[in-house]
């Protein structure tokens, strides 16, 4: 009994030891890096030393996070309880501190929901020192739809993890009007995650199914979420129209493996094959995503960004913000290879449970992260061709060796690392890193069962559809239930988030699709069900052809059936009228 109780203090101690690493590399490669007032994570780059990226601060906030999960399940002493404590109220100022600095600019979000035009944006940077913006509307290419998404999904699953993020309801109506914010992406051309735009960096928006698909995976993460979590109420839960998150899909669906129009494929897409989005829920087209990523971009030292990426190459004219079509090619087989997505694809191996591909990836990104002179691994930003090997280079690709090049460590980088290794040496399983579950996306669902209620207006309607062996209910029998035009669900969805405070006015679109009026609403302690779009006789004209009409039901139906991914049973109310059967 005595041996084997000096056998688990023994093994708590190796544990702390390796935690206690941990701690010191976050500390000394990701928290040195925060301001003390804001605690945003500052950049490295020359000129740009107080900025602030909304994305980079994300992504470096989730070892914090990992790191935090790690000691609340190790943690034997006090001092690890307090370790635990600070990670976790650091992780708390990170995410509140970027809140304020876009609750800065609530009135860009109200603009923006009208007109959707990068002017409008929010920033995409601020400053790390106060919070405020560091550049200009137009002198910067802030519209990046996938950062304020990264930043939703993140802010969902650190608070189904159990941190308490946000404190007031004025505070959740502004998290909502982000809601309203992301949910067209599906149809906002942005710059991107590179956040220069096209391939020419000509500074034109496209359509990028990075940004999709995390935008994507924040709605989905934030649908029916209770922002004050277990202390909640009706008033800070969010909502979703979901009809957004299907035309996400669609659109995502039709992109992959394609990045945009003018990159045939792009690295950045493992973020939402994978962790953290996890927006696919089709497993060969994440196979086949994550094999052309593979096929045309892994290299040595990790992938490049996107085909003809000419961001620090040798050859790049840093007096040149654009370049033409036909310049590209100079670029070609010398592009920069990234180690941060031989992280991605190590956490997409633990997530998947493909522990040859985490074994594979592992020794390739061990052989490029540096060793510190304390000992502590660091990941570059990049890995470049030498400008005196580049003919060799590009003669035969591959074949030269490259040198570490921008920040050392790059923070995002180094964050996906320390959680690769935090998993790997057992400290969490990568399940706590996605408390809301949204690495199931991909599990065989039983089919969809549309349940469809028939009702009748009237007694003479209820008698015609009777004499034909139909039996329905009155309308006006079906209490509790109180049933409604889709048109009032619109209504009721425009009152969301609106703040006479912030001069914010809620949804701006009172359209509803079919997949959220086939959903039930608890409104006040009543029972809200709605009939669909398509049945409104006073806003379609067409409703009354009854041979059209009976079309469009076919494929409405067809289509709830299709495209349902909420949990439950879809429901579709439809009431019969005698001006529907007039003819």
């Amino acid at each position: 009994m005595l041996e084997l109780f000096i056998r688990n203090m023994h093994s708590r101690t190796n544990i702390g030891v390796r935690l206690d690493y941990y701690m010191r590399l976050v500390q000394k490669t990701i928290l040195n890096h925060t301001d003390p007032v804001t605690s945003l994570f500052t950049s490295p780059l020359p000129g740009f030393t107080d900025h602030a990226w909304v994305r980079d601060n994300v992504y470096a906030v989730h070892a914090v996070w990992g790191l935090a999960l790690a000691y609340k399940k190790n943690a034997d002493f006090d001092e690890d309880r307090a370790k635990c404590h600070e990670l976790e109220q650091t992780c708390v100022k990170v995410m509140r501190s970027l809140l304020q600095c876009f609750m800065r600019q609530s009135h860009k979000v109200e603009a923006f929901k009208k007109t959707q035009l990068p002017k409008d944006a929010l920033h995409a940077k601020y400053s790390a020192r106060n919070w405020n913006t560091v550049v200009g509307d137009n002198e910067w290419g802030h519209l990046q739809i996938d950062a304020i998404s990264l930043y939703l999904l993140s802010l969902a699953q650190m608070t189904a993890s159990g941190m308490q993020i946000i404190f007031t309801l004025d505070e959740v109506a502004f998290v909502q009007n982000l809601v309203f914010y992301i949910e067209h992406a599906y149809r906002i051309p942005d710059y991107g995650i590179w956040e220069r735009g096209d391939k020419t960096n000509h500074g034109v928006t496209e359509l990028n199914a990075s940004s999709i698909g995390m935008a994507k995976a924040a709605l989905q993460a934030l649908n029916d979420l209770d922002l004050f979590g277990a202390y909640g109420s009706p008033n800070s839960v969010i909502h979703v129209m979901i009809d957004e998150i299907q035309q996400c899909q669609a659109v995502l669906k039709s992109l992959l493996p394609r990045e945009s129009y003018s990159k045939e494929t792009d690295a950045a897409l493992l973020s939402i094959i994978s962790y953290p989005a996890f927006a696919l829920e089709d497993c060969t087209q994440i196979s086949t995503t994550r094999a052309t990523i593979m096929n045309k971009l892994q290299g040595r030292y990790g992938c490049r960004r996107f085909l003809r990426d000419g961001y620090k190459t040798p050859r790049e004219d840093p007096n040149r913000l654009y370049y033409e079509p036909h310049e590209l090619q100079q670029f070609e087989n010398i592009e920069c290879e990234w180690p941060l997505f031989f992280c991605y694809f190590i956490l997409d191996g633990f997530f998947s449970n493909n522990k040859s591909q985490v074994q594979y990836y592992r020794e390739r990104l061990e052989e490029i992260v540096i060793t510190s002179e304390n000992g502590l691994k660091l990941v570059p930003e990049l890995y470049a061709v030498p400008s005196n090997l580049v003919d060799e280079e590009i003669a035969c690709p591959h074949s030269q060796t490259r040198v570490a090049a921008g920040s050392i460590p790059f923070l995002w980088a180094q964050s996906l690392y320390v959680l690769t290794c935090l998993i790997e040496e057992g400290f969490i399983q990568a399940a706590e890193l996605d408390p809301l579950n949204r690495r199931l996306s991909t599990e065989k669902r039983p089919d969809t069962v549309v349940q469809v209620v028939v009702l009748a207006e009237d007694e003479e309607m209820k008698e015609k559809l009777a004499a034909q062996g139909i039996e329905v209910e009155l309308l006006k029998n079906v209490e509790p239930f109180i049933v409604q035009p889709a048109h009032v669900l619109g209504r009721l969805f425009s009152q969301l988030g609106r703040s006479t405070k912030m001069k914010l006015s809620g949804r701006m679109s009172t359209d509803v699709g079919l997949l959220s009026t086939s959903k039930m609403y608890n409104v006040q302690d009543r029972i809200l069900v709605f009939t669909p779009q398509f049945l409104d006789w006073q806003r379609f004209y067409l409703t009354h052809d009854v041979n059209i009409l009976i079309d469009t039901m076919k494929a409405e139906l067809f289509y709830v059936k299709t495209s349902w991914n909420v949990p439950g049973r879809p429901l579709v109310v439809m009431v019969f009228s005698n001006v529907m059967i007039s003819s």
